[in-house]
């Protein structure tokens, strides 16, 4: 590729970085709602991302999800998606320090509840300290499973693609433990059901 071909991508690229951070730093509007929204942002916060640590497998949209074996709050292990085989799985990763978590996680817990036996099941996976997510479920209490994990490089966000570590982040996985959808940002009330068929 010659000087101006390279000029001319480069132009494209800052582009396309300005147009999504101006629509992200707006707040995130309709756009950024939608699955080609949410694409398109995924794809500008992979492309600025470090490399994932050698070794690690990290999930795709369409792939397996690999095994992710973390402590409960007991300090019970408990495996994804293995612990609810057959069933789809919405994960959200949050921390309680994470204003935007905090807000959707009322309207994760009402999604949760209405799901039933079969229906999709809930797991949350906090990136934070086990007493501070157990005195935040104090004062915000949900019903749903809550898995434990230390925030860095190889924690369970990046596994499930979120290379930025942006909060909250949630991933979709079929009845089959594939990825079918990956979701960075807070879900707006009454969105989770729309998102999660």
């Amino acid at each position: 590729m010659g000087t101006s071909g390279k000029i001319v991508l480069v132009a494209v690229i800052a582009g396309v970085l300005g147009a999504v951070a101006g629509l992200w730093l707006n707040g995130p509007g309709p756009l950024l709602r939608t699955e080609p929204g949410q694409r398109a942002l995924q794809a500008v916060a992979a492309a600025s991302a470090p490399a994932p640590p050698a070794g690690l497998t990290v999930a795709h949209r369409g792939g397996p999800m690999p095994a992710i074996t973390l402590p409960t709050l007991d300090g019970e292990p408990l495996t994804l998606p293995a612990a609810f085989a057959g069933r789809p799985i919405l994960i959200n990763v949050w921390a309680s320090w994470c204003g935007p978590c905090i807000k959707e996680m009322p309207e994760l817990n009402r999604y949760a509840a209405a799901q039933g036996a079969n229906g999709t099941q809930v797991v949350g996976i906090a990136l934070d300290r086990v007493d501070d997510v157990r005195a935040f479920l104090q004062r915000v209490p949900v019903a749903y499973p809550i898995v434990v994990d230390a925030a860095g490089p190889r924690d369970a966000g990046v596994q499930l693609g979120n290379a930025k570590g942006v909060l909250p982040y949630s991933v979709l996985i079929g009845a089959d433990g594939r990825v079918i959808k990956q979701k960075i940002g807070p879900f707006e009330d009454g969105e989770i059901g729309a998102w999660a068929k």
